[in-house]
């Protein structure tokens, strides 16, 4: 509850094309309504912040699990993604969770804690939209003493010790 981190608030930056089409128009370029991120999407495994879906005004930090127009299901607390188990080796404890396959929306994220047994989570209240992300959690700089650069293969970072609600971010 007490960590301090540092979060790229620029790195998922992106537009819609519907968007660019009102700005510039009489250039009709794009097949579909597409997402375009001119640094890159949110991958699995990132670790990031977003705004609660069922509270704006709270912000969460979880990992991202399954990605837009993925099918995520759990096993007796195994992950599958589109039937392929997930390695998750920065999982701290794992549950005995069943999730019957939940296909994740365009331009959502399905997010999990790493410690699955005391995780509010996308099992719960569904996956996240993409414009309620507010950026890619990169270090942890307070408490001095777990000072850690922060990647996918961070082990037990979300939800140790429930890191929740950072409303210091904003």
């Amino acid at each position: 509850p007490k960590d301090r981190l540092v979060v790229n608030k620029l790195g998922y930056f992106h537009l819609d094309t519907e968007t660019i089409d009102r700005l510039v128009p009489f250039i009709d370029i794009w097949q579909d309504n597409e997402t375009l991120f001119p640094f890159q999407p949110p991958r699995r495994a990132d670790i990031i912040v977003f705004r609660y879906p069922n509270d704006p005004s709270r912000d969460f930090v979880k990992r991202v699990i399954s990605l837009p127009g993925e099918t995520v299901s759990m096993k007796s607390g195994e992950v599958f993604i589109n039937g392929d188990r997930l390695n998750e080796p920065y999982l701290m404890e794992t549950d005995n969770d069943n999730l019957a396959p939940t296909l994740v929306p365009p331009n959502s994220y399905f997010v999990m804690g790493d410690n699955r047994n005391g995780s509010s989570d996308s099992r719960h209240w569904g996956s996240v939209p993409l414009d309620n992300i507010v950026g890619k959690v990169l270090l942890r700089y307070w408490p001095f003493s777990e000072f850690s650069a922060l990647s996918a293969d961070s082990p037990g970072v979300v939800d140790h010790k429930s890191i929740e609600n950072p409303s210091w971010l904003r």
